[in-house]
């Protein structure tokens, strides 16, 4: 998932950057409601973790002003505000989870997979296109019947083909999904990244439609 991270604690916002990068997503790391509404404004996020006391006002203005609009957007507070009646007020205005510090990073990734189901639900887990097999659930591919080893950043390119097989998918979009705001995207990433998974899926399972994208040929469900 492409998330985006809004935590004004230095050190508590580098490592849930890169524990959340470490679970295979894409993470870019704010500090101000300010930098929080120009990122929502630029890039398509599937999951946001929002921290409540920040240096520029609450993060519940801006989940009830997300709430008002259309967004399938997943949000999942964190924040030392623990009380009960917090909670309630938090999941009232519209966040899919409440996590109060401290908190283990490791529940963090956790719960993060948990509402980004919910807005993203799989109808088909294990798909075959050519000699391989797609298992989005256990996020495993395997060719012929033997495991295929995948970088991180290979795993995010087969999910996202993989979640909406035959639909042509940008480069814009490709590029949103591997990299976060921070990194350099060179002029040829995306194509070095599909020639790597083709060799790995098969020549022909992810095609090329010429000035629009790539997708992933029609698969059928095991």
């Amino acid at each position: 998932m492409r998330i985006l991270v809004i935590e004004d604690e230095p050190l508590l916002g580098a490592a849930v950057q890169e524990r959340v990068q470490h679970a295979g997503h894409t993470v870019d790391w704010f500090t101000t409601l300010e930098d929080a509404r120009a990122a929502l404004a630029a890039v398509q996020y599937e999951c946001l973790v929002l921290d409540l006391g920040l240096p520029d006002g609450s993060g519940r203005t801006l989940l009830r002003e997300i709430r008002q609009t259309s967004s399938p957007l997943s949000i999942l507070i964190t924040t030392a505000e623990d009380q009960i009646s917090d909670r309630i007020a938090g999941l009232s205005d519209g966040a899919d989870d409440y996590l109060a510090k401290p908190y283990d990073l490791d529940e963090l990734v956790a719960r993060i997979a948990a509402v980004g189901r919910r807005y993203r639900p799989l109808i088909d887990n294990r798909l075959v296109a050519g000699e391989s097999e797609i298992d989005l659930e256990r996020k495993r591919l395997t060719r012929n019947g033997e495991i295929i080893d995948l970088t991180a950043r290979e795993w995010t390119l087969v999910e996202l083909l993989a979640r909406r097989p035959g639909a042509i998918c940008s480069r814009q979009k490709i590029e949103e999904a591997l990299y976060n705001l921070e990194e350099e995207v060179g002029s040829n990433t995306v194509e070095v990244f599909v020639s790597r998974v083709r060799k790995k899926l098969g020549a022909d399972v992810i095609r090329t439609v010429r000035g629009r994208g790539y997708y992933l040929q029609q698969p059928h469900t095991t």
